[in-house]
C-alpha cells in the first residue's frame, strides 16, 4: 500500500528521512479495525518524529501520522482517535503509562489503509467533511481537553491564548468563541494576528503587551519564550494550561513567587480522551465552528506539506486526501 513514512532520522534535516512510496500492509492484531483513508492532517508530532524524538531507531520503518477520518470495514463514516492505550487499561487512557500515539510504536495514518483498536473510532458526523474531521484528533482535541477539562472554563470566562498560529493555537481561538468565552491571543506576527481576529479572537496583542484585564486562564503551548507574560497575565486564583513547549522548555524564571502568593494553578494537558473527542465531534456539529485549514494536498504530495510545517509557513492544519 502507498505511505508516507520515516526511514531515518536527522535533527538537522529531518525530511532527508522522509519517503513516501510503498510499504507492505501490516497483519491486523485481534480487536482491531481497518479503516479506509479519506483525509489525514500533519502535525509537529510527525516533524519531531523525523528528528528521532519519540520514535525508537528499531521502529523504521515507521508510517508517519497521527490524525485521519475515513471509512471503516462496515462503511460506516468515522474519526480516529490517536491515543492507544493498554487493551485491558479502563479509564482515561491519557494517563496510561504504556499509552502511545499512532506512529509511535504502531503504524500511523498518512497510508491508504490505517488500523487501530475498534474502540478507537467515533462516529463522524454528515456535517464535517472528511478533511474537517481528520483536524480533529490530535490539535483540536488537545485544545478542547486544555479549554474545558483542564481548564474548566464556562461561557463568560476570559482567556488568552498564546502564540496563535498553530493547529493548537487555532484551535483554541475558534472553540473558546464557539463556547462563549471571551478570547484574548497574541503572536509576534501582524498576520497572525488579523487572522487570529478573522477566526474569533476578541482582541490581539504583541507577543509581551500589557492586556487590559487580567485573565481567567492561559493556554500555553509556547513555554520559555511567553511563560512569564502568561503568569503574569492571570488573575489572581487563575489557571495556566500548558500542553507543549515550543520555544524549548527550560525556564529563566519559573515565577513561583507570584504562583504562590496569587493561587495561581498549572496544569499539564495532553491530548484527550475518546470521550472528549466525541464530545468535541458534538460540539462542532451543533454550532457549525469548524478546524481551519491552511491548505489541502493529495497524500502523494505530502513532502510539500512538511516542508511548509518546517518553514514556519502554515496557519492552521495541513491535510492530506486520498
Amino acid at each position: 500500500m502507498f505511505a508516507v513514512y520515516a526511514s531515518t532520522f536527522s535533527s538537522d534535516d529531518p525530511l532527508s528521512g522522509l519517503v513516501l512510496g510503498d510499504l507492505p500492509e501490516p497483519e491486523l492484531p485481534d480487536g482491531w479495525v481497518r479503516v479506509r483513508l479519506k483525509a489525514a492532517s500533519l502535525n509537529h508530532h510527525d516533524l519531531w518524529s523525523l528528528r528521532g524524538v519519540g520514535l525508537r531507531e528499531e521502529a523504521l520503518p515507521m508510517i508517519l501520522g497521527c490524525d485521519a477520518a475515513g471509512i471503516d470495514e462496515d462503511g460506516n463514516e468515522v474519526v480516529v482517535h490517536a491515543v492507544i492505550s493498554s487493551p485491558d487499561w479502563t479509564g482515561d487512557e491519557t494517563l496510561d503509562p504504556s499509552r502511545s500515539l499512532l506512529s509511535e510504536k504502531h503504524p500511523g495514518t498518512f497510508a491508504e489503509t490505517v488500523m487501530v483498536p475498534r474502540r478507537n473510532v467515533v462516529p463522524k458526523p454528515q456535517s464535517l467533511s472528511f478533511e474537517e474531521a481528520a483536524c480533529l484528533p490530535t490539535a483540536w482535541l488537545t485544545a478542547y481537553r486544555m479549554l474545558f477539562t483542564q481548564g474548566g472554563l464556562k461561557a463568560g470566562d476570559t482567556v488568552l491564548v498564546q502564540g496563535a498560529g498553530g493547529g493548537v493555537a487555532t484551535a483554541l481561538i475558534v472553540l473558546g468563541r464557539a463556547a462563549g468565552l471571551r478570547v484574548l491571543a497574541t503572536s509576534r506576527d501582524e498576520a497572525k494576528r488579523s487572522r487570529a481576529l478573522e477566526i474569533g479572537a476578541h482582541e490581539v496583542f504583541e507577543s509581551g503587551a500589557r492586556l487590559p484585564v487580567k485573565v481567567d486562564a492561559v493556554m500555553e503551548t509556547v513555554g520559555r519564550a511567553t511563560w512569564s507574560h502568561s503568569i503574569r497575565s492571570l488573575r489572581p486564583g487563575g489557571s495556566l494550561v500548558i500542553s507543549g513547549t515550543t520555544s524549548g522548555p527550560k525556564l529563566d524564571d519559573a515565577e513561583l513567587t507570584r504562583i504562590f502568593f496569587l493561587q495561581l494553578r498549572v496544569q499539564g494537558s495532553t491530548m484527550g480522551t475518546r470521550s472528549e473527542l466525541a464530545s468535541l465531534v458534538s460540539l462542532l456539529d451543533a454550532t457549525g465552528s469548524r478546524p481551519l485549514i491552511d491548505r489541502t494536498l493529495p497524500l502523494s504530495e505530502a513532502r510539500d506539506g512538511f516542508a511548509a510545517m518546517a518553514q514556519g509557513d502554515v496557519f492552521g492544519k495541513i491535510v492530506f486526501t486520498l
